[in-house]
């Protein structure tokens, strides 16, 4: 059993004029040949595919897809499933979260992580394979994506609903694969919690855990035989000007493999380029640069599997960030605090799009990790100046 997943699909800027010349036959480089030897093929629809001109509030750039031909490329290409549990699947409101469901499926391709309502987008995909059924579950960090009880939207992490599905699926079928949407974007190692978080789930039943978000690339690990691979970076995503000097480019495409029922997971890379501001098409590495990023992908595990290099990392990594996320809350000021609760100062300035932010940086698991600790570090070096 060969099932390929992939990274970060989204269909916009020269993406899409391609796709309007229907000049897509050079669009996805070898990629073609590769689909040929898989059972299955997932990839992650990075954004919605809608008419939808509804706008949410939120923090972050709203994305979205007018072309039909987005979604018809990828069956051509031979994907089968869409994963849809993103921070961008609700940019343009619940028509959009159902018009993409209900085009990919009118273009003959599967969902999951996204739905009409909570339960609906919290379903595994199932699917049999060379004589081995497999669980598909998909999830996204908290931002603003998530569906209720009574609106659609993606399926966000929360532990107690992941335990119960996987306690609810494990027994019916051979394989459980999670793909979560997650992680500190352009950072390419995982935060302690992922780390913790996706190795608990291993213990919890889970066979197999790719994630992607960040936009780069990440490592991976075996814990307990069973692999966690934590950022494919992007599959296709066209190029923004500021990430040139970094890693928005490279992108990788792992192939999950099993014998048997009784057989773990084995994982292969599959490295790509793809967005560059001379050519956006996505370009399979050979020889030399694909060895370059297979030694980052390998270097990135040994750290990851080293406590001392991997929390060094991670200091190192919050101290490069204090500035924009103390700078993110609020009001520090104590005396501004105080003219506002004595009313001296209108309760009405405190109400703006800034609260939007705050409430992300609060919210969301990823980034409310790294506030957390950055403030513990703050507080411990203000308690050693005094």
């Amino acid at each position: 059993m060969k099932i390929l997943v992939a990274g970060d699909y989204c269909p916009i800027g020269r993406v899409t004029e391609m796709l309007d010349n229907s000049m897509n036959n050079g669009l996805f480089g070898g990629y073609t040949e590769v689909l040929k030897e898989m059972d299955f093929s997932i990839i992650n629809l990075e954004c919605p595919v809608t008419n939808s001109s509804n706008g949410i509030l939120k923090t972050g750039p709203l994305l979205k897809s007018e072309n039909l031909q987005s979604l018809i490329s990828l069956k051509e290409l031979g994907f089968d499933l869409l994963t849809l549990a993103n921070n961008h699947i609700l940019d343009y409101s619940q028509d959009g979260v159902l018009d993409t469901i209900r085009n990919a499926h009118g273009v003959g391709l599967e969902t999951v992580g996204a739905g009409e309502n909570l339960e609906i987008a919290s379903r595994p995909y199932i699917v049999n394979l060379d004589n081995q059924s497999v669980g598909i579950l998909n999830m996204a960090e908290n931002e603003f994506c998530g569906a209720t009880i009574h609106t659609a939207g993606a399926f966000t992490f929360d532990l107690i609903s992941i335990l119960t599905i996987i306690k609810n699926i494990r027994s019916t079928v051979d394989k459980v694969i999670l793909i979560y949407h997650g992680g500190r974007e352009h950072y390419n190692l995982p935060t302690p919690e992922i780390r913790r978080r996706f190795r608990f789930l291993i213990d919890s039943g889970v066979d197999a855990i790719v994630a992607h978000h960040t936009h780069c690339i990440g490592g991976f690990e075996y814990y307990k035989d069973k692999p966690i691979v934590y950022s494919l970076g992007n599959f296709l995503f066209d190029y923004k000007v500021k990430y040139q000097k970094g890693e928005w480019i490279y992108g990788y495409c792992v192939k999950l493999s099993s014998l048997d029922k009784d057989s773990p997971f084995k994982i292969d890379f599959i490295p790509h380029m793809q967005g560059e501001k001379s050519d956006f098409r996505l370009r399979l590495l050979i020889g030399e640069e694909k060895n370059l990023v297979l030694d980052k992908i390998y270097g990135l595990n040994k750290i990851i599997k080293d406590d001392d290099k991997f929390f060094q990392s991670w200091y190192s990594y919050l101290i490069s960030q204090r500035t924009f996320y103390l700078s993110s809350l609020m009001i520090k000021n104590k005396y501004l605090r105080y003219l506002f609760m004595l009313r001296f100062l209108p309760s009405g300035f405190l109400y703006s799009r800034h609260n939007r932010l705050v409430l992300n940086l609060i919210r969301c698991e990823t980034h409310h990790e790294i506030l957390k600790n950055i403030l513990i570090i703050e507080n411990e070096n203000s308690n050693i100046i005094k």
